[in-house]
């Protein structure tokens, strides 16, 4: 294959296959005159080109505001339709910068659409070798947290309290000795007037490497580098030099060239966070989806990558969330998949709808108060998750492994069904 495949779902009350058409001129070679260089033979190489336009439904109204109507087709319905575009190869190179722009630039501006979304990349195995992907990806997480069988249990660090390097250091210290397979900094933590990164990574890995000296277990932090490129690579090293084994980055605020810079340069397996992705995909009718997403910072080298969790505190749906973490785990040809992160509002509840899904334990569980707010601590409340998966693993209700297990049925007991 020698063409990019873009999947899109459109609205629009022009006949959908002149829209689609509009889309791929418009995104390669197309302008509102024709041009005496865009002679057919350029066209045929250069070209984008609608492979498929299938008409999935009509609406009387649209979806978004600013669509015009042809003028021979006023006040018709809109109809909706699943588009396949593909892009030559030769217009973008290599480039995933390039691949942004071209199936997902100004497209979503076109005037004769009331709902445009990139729902899907299909690439050649030419382009996605051109990329480095994922460093350490599932194998090399697991190796360095030393966990192999249940995911990564872990939690978050919020700033909005305003800890201090040594309080947080403290708090970790009670994180790792409740067993914590993995500790991470907020999106919002990076570098702040009460916690300087420097000053957040010497006390805390002064903790975690103590922990490590005297149980064998290196508890996996990732610590918030984002940044400029200089200033993420000089924090980096700082984390690199006092032992640390992970380091966090806000995706889509430092962008692509962003993360391909810290993957070039880093050592440690990158948590890629997806804060203000909801902006790209909580419309049901633009943007982007997550799957089509991934492909762009998969291919840029995050190891893991944010995907929210069943029965979460956000609009999300369960759907979205196990569609999601598929695409996580499925391989882009010769690139690895990566970790999905679940988080917000887990507990042990949903453990086992989770992993039925899902039908893999190769992802990082993240809570909060199902692991602080547990009724007998923290060290509990990490329990009541391992025996949570390890009901999961084995095919066995919670509520008949709380019989044996005391950790989950207190969880249960506090937080309250699985169903919950």
């Amino acid at each position: 294959m020698s063409r990019i495949i873009a999947h899109y779902l459109i609205e629009t009350a022009d006949d959908p296959a002149r829209a689609a058409a509009i889309m791929a001129g418009e995104q390669s070679l197309g302008t509102f005159v024709k041009l005496a260089a865009e002679t057919p033979e350029r066209v045929a190489k250069y070209g984008a080109r609608v492979e498929q336009v299938e008409v999935v439904e009509e609406v009387a109204e649209p979806s978004l505001p600013g669509a015009r109507q042809p003028q021979e087709q006023s006040n018709k319905p809109y109809q909706r339709a699943e588009v396949t575009v593909s892009f030559p190869l030769d217009t973008i190179g290599d480039s995933l910068v390039g691949l942004w722009t071209a199936v997902a630039g100004n497209l979503f501006e076109l005037a004769p659409f009331s709902g445009l979304k990139l729902t899907g990349l299909e690439l050649p195995t030419s382009f996605t070798n051109a990329h480095p992907g994922p460093q350490f990806g599932i194998p090399g997480t697991r190796n360095l947290a030393d966990v192999q069988t249940h995911p990564l249990i872990g939690t978050i660090i919020k700033p909005s309290v305003g800890l201090s390097p040594t309080e947080t250091a403290e708090l970790v210290s009670t994180l790792c000795t409740a067993g914590l397979d993995f500790i991470k900094d907020d999106e919002l933590q990076i570098h702040s007037p009460h916690s300087s990164f420097e000053e957040r990574v010497q006390a805390v890995m002064e903790v975690v490497n103590r922990h490590a000296d005297a149980t064998g277990k290196k508890v996996m932090v990732a610590f918030n580098l984002s940044g400029d490129i200089d200033a993420m690579r000089r924090r980096h090293d700082v984390v690199l030099e006092h032992g640390g084994t992970c380091v966090m980055v806000n995706m889509l605020a430092v962008g692509l060239a962003g993360v391909q810079a810290l993957r070039k340069h880093s050592q440690l397996p990158i948590h890629g966070h997806r804060a203000g992705w909801g902006m790209l995909d909580r419309h049901p009718r633009l943007g982007m989806s997550y799957p089509a997403f991934s492909t762009f910072f998969r291919l840029a080298g995050a190891d893991h990558l944010h995907v929210n969790g069943l029965r979460n505190k956000f609009c999300e749906s369960d759907t979205s969330v196990i569609r999601s973490a598929r695409a996580c785990l499925t391989p882009i040809h010769t690139s690895q998949p990566v970790m999905p992160v679940f988080s917000s509002g887990q507990w042990a509840g949903q453990a086992p709808d989770t992993y039925e899904a899902l039908g893999s334990s190769d992802l990082i569980y993240l809570a909060g108060g199902g692991i602080m707010g547990h009724p007998d601590g923290p060290a509990a409340g990490v329990r009541s998750l391992i025996e949570a998966w390890e009901a999961a693993l084995e095919d066995i209700t919670l509520e008949d492994y709380a019989t044996t297990h005391p950790a989950l049925a207190a969880a249960l007991t506090k937080f309250g069904t699985a169903q919950t």
